[in-house]
């Protein structure tokens, strides 16, 4: 059975992660004040590196060893405890890396739906996973590498003063709120819970050493880190699927082969893999499988959801399009964005890049509403070395990258794979019903 949204060009996901936070300032203040280093930070570094010695490194256990498998349960326990005494200094900090994320996620999934053919399947970006690798590359980066990466964060260094660069740490730390707060008010108010995991893979040749303040840092981002060495060179492909075997082993994820190929002459890779699971409260299953189209001309049978009741909608008469919020939470939504004709369909797309979806939102209203939807299961891959390339930066992370944070032996990155799995259900206990499709 296809999962819906299988053959679809492009989906996006937004999951407003930040709807709940306190984001304005009263006084002006340095925009970024929450994400540099402090004075009294900067001074107790520079003592630091005088006085440390020589930062601590570990070789990687071979791919074959065991290890205890993923337990998503107690992940989602860590972030809701993550959020319980904030301070308003984190949930601003969260805020501002929101706004962040969003804005370098939209423009990157602009270029990976452009690339992307139809039989790759969904295009699907996660803002968050793609939003936190680059900022565990800057966490194992040094100049002027680690300048190049935070410009393209979002944060411009407006000078060499320990003052105007970027706190990795805090940013990562931000990045636990945003999905601690995701998960702990999904199941507030009666809503069923969510569940958002994320685990990275950190894949070397055998032998290469990393550090371990680095490895120890990426925690906040990715309670799960999995490190394992391998023969990267002799077979790319071989050492591909061993990776996706091994990765599918540990989290129990089926993926469609998410990586395939290492590049020549790889030494790390460094893969991001994220699982979303959400449930809609007062929608059920229907029987049978139900036409879906997913072009203008192709229609395929898929599970649907159908659930009765009152929703945020407006009506766009002059864009010809309709959009519905479904909620998953108090922060998290799931937006639905409907042409008005088959015809409209690659319009959809078109427009979710020139408006605001927050000034969308606005426009919301309550309306009385049967509606029925895919039961959704969307999974898509891509190497984010090929976003970079596309974003005219295709050395960013390449041969010449300055990566003295991770590890003292050479590096040369490979793939980094950014990994996506989206199941969206009928809340638990709803029995399949016979309702005809409607519309809203």
């Amino acid at each position: 059975m296809a999962p819906a949204g299988a053959s679809l060009r492009a989906a996006v996901l937004c999951l407003l992660a930040w709807a709940g936070l306190a984001a304005a300032d009263r006084v002006y203040i340095h925009p970024f004040h929450l994400l540099v280093y402090s004075e009294s930070s900067c001074e107790q570094l520079e003592k630091s590196n005088a006085e440390a010695p020589k930062e601590p490194t570990f070789t990687l256990v071979p791919i074959q060893a065991k290890t205890t498998p993923v337990d998503e349960e107690a992940l989602r326990e860590q972030l809701v405890l993550a959020t319980e005494g904030l301070e308003e200094e984190d949930r601003l900090r969260a805020a501002k890396v929101g706004m962040m994320l969003n804005f370098l996620g939209f423009h990157m999934y602009r270029m990976l739906s452009e690339s992307w053919s139809t039989a790759s399947g969904a295009a699907i970006l996660s803002p968050t996973a793609l939003f936190g690798t680059l900022a565990s590359f800057y966490l194992g980066a040094l100049d002027p590498t680690a300048s190049r990466l935070q410009a393209f964060l979002g944060v411009p260094g407006e000078d060499q003063g320990c003052t105007s660069r970027l706190d990795g740490h805090k940013v990562l730390s931000a990045l636990h709120t945003i999905q601690g707060l995701l998960v702990a008010q999904g199941g507030a108010s009666g809503q069923p819970r969510l569940f958002l995991s994320t685990v990275v893979g950190l894949f070397t040749a055998p032998g290469l050493r990393l550090k371990e303040p680095f490895v120890r840092g990426l925690a906040p981002f990715a309670p799960i880190t999995l490190e394992r060495s391998l023969d990267l060179s002799t077979d790319p492909d071989l050492a591909a699927e061993k990776i996706n075997a091994f990765v599918q082993a540990v989290t129990g994820w089926k993926m469609n082969s998410p990586l395939s190929g290492v590049g020549p002459g790889s030494t790390l890779l460094f893969n991001t893999y994220v699982r979303f699971q959400g449930k809609l409260k007062g929608f059920s299953l229907l029987e049978g499988l139900q036409e879906f189209w997913v072009d203008n001309t192709t229609a395929v049978p898929v599970p649907m959801l159908s659930g009765t009741g009152t929703f945020q909608h407006w009506s766009d008469a002059q864009n010809n399009i309709s959009m519905t919020r479904v909620p998953l939470g108090r922060s998290a939504c799931l937006l639905l964005v409907q042409p008005q004709c088959m015809s409209g369909l690659q319009q959809v797309e078109t427009l979710s890049f020139q408006h605001n979806f927050l000034t969308w939102l606005k426009n919301l209203s309550p309306r009385a509403i049967r509606l029925t939807m895919p039961q959704l299961t969307l999974q898509g891959s891509y190497d984010l070395q090929d976003l970079l390339a596309q974003a005219r930066l295709p050395t960013l992370l390449g041969a010449e990258a300055n990566l003295g944070k991770i590890s003292d032996d050479q590096l040369r990155v490979g793939k980094v794979l950014n990994s996506v799995l989206f199941e969206l259900k009928a809340d638990e206990g709803e029995e399949p019903t016979t309702e005809p499709r409607l519309s809203p």
